[in-house]
């Protein structure tokens, strides 16, 4: 995948980061029957809003870094861990998707890819700019996809960006062709001495604690269940967040790293990981520590 600097006819920028509690209950809305007709609820328009949303001269607290870096398993250091770029952008996120100009209705949106490029090491201390926008709208057998973009610069240097592939179930093609998989050539690595993590039944509540993302199937059984799943599930960002916080030291300076989320870990659970060499890349997957089932394969390539 080729990355590119956002291009947007329409820029809001932000003095603030919008509070993500009162968004998630603003995405609440269009399960309102007649809701999406109102203006300012999200679900009614047929395209991508044209619209960019920036936060500039964002300083990183500590406090919060070094709590999300312990829910996650990374080591505090100078750097940033690789996936905390995409807590600053979260909340342009959500108030981008929750615009009435957008689509979809939030809730029900379904992450499937993600791709981060770190161009290299984001100082603790540096000041940066965040801006978030979506682009290139799908048809997928299922359904539709879109990419939600979010890029990182210091000053005019961009060093951060991050693709995030989305899936909306719901009037698909037959004929589309799913999007390529960048991580397909990883398939099944063989673990043969997997790190095997338990994972705690309130592991989405701790991770929504330090991200913000506090979407209902993350939090409780009964709110998951009334979205469809039999257990709360584990953030998929957490997901990736702990797999490179597994495999960190490893890391080149500059480098992508694409996930492919799969099943859903249901909490509390026990996952296993593991990591090897694939040709020019270092691939990873995290599957069910019984089954074998895979929730999450990855591929790290140095730049």
């Amino acid at each position: 995948m080729t990355e590119k600097t956002l291009v947007t006819a329409s820029v809001r920028k932000l003095a603030a980061p919008p509070g993500t509690l009162g968004l998630y209950g603003r995405a609440a809305l269009p399960l309102i029957p007649g809701a999406t007709k109102l203006p300012f609820v999200a679900g009614a328009a047929r395209e991508l809003p044209d619209l960019t949303l920036t936060l500039e001269g964002v300083r990183v607290n500590v406090e919060k870094l070094r709590a999300y870096a312990d829910v996650c398993g990374f080591t505090l250091r100078n750097d940033l861990p690789p996936t905390y770029p995409f807590i600053l952008g979260f909340p342009l996120h959500m108030a981008l998707m929750t615009d009435g100009r957008f689509p979809f209705p939030a809730i029900g949106l379904v992450h499937m890819h993600n791709r981060i490029v770190q161009h290299r090491p984001i100082s603790i201390a540096e000041t940066l700019d965040v801006a978030v926008t979506t682009r290139n709208l799908q048809p997928h057998p299922k359904g539709r996809t879109f990419e939600l973009v979010t890029e990182v610069r210091s000053g005019d240097e961009l060093v951060w960006e991050d693709i995030a592939t989305i899936f909306r179930r719901g009037g698909g093609s037959k004929d589309a062709t799913p999007a390529e998989d960048p991580t397909a050539g990883v398939g099944d690595l063989g673990i043969a001495t997997p790190t095997t993590w338990k994972l705690p039944a309130n592991q989405g509540r701790k991770y929504a604690a330090v991200s913000g993302d506090v979407n209902p199937i993350h939090l409780h059984p009964l709110s998951a269940r009334l979205l469809g799943f039999p257990r709360a599930i584990a953030h998929g960002m957490w997901t990736k967040a702990r797999s490179l916080a597994a495999i960190a030291d490893e890391l080149p300076a500059s480098y992508a790293v694409d996930v492919r989320f799969q099943r859903p870990v249901l909490l509390p659970a026990t996952v296993a990981f593991g990591s090897a060499g694939v040709g020019e890349q270092l691939a990873f997957v995290l599957q069910d520590d019984r089954k074998g089932t895979p929730h999450l394969r990855g591929a790290v390539q140095a730049r």
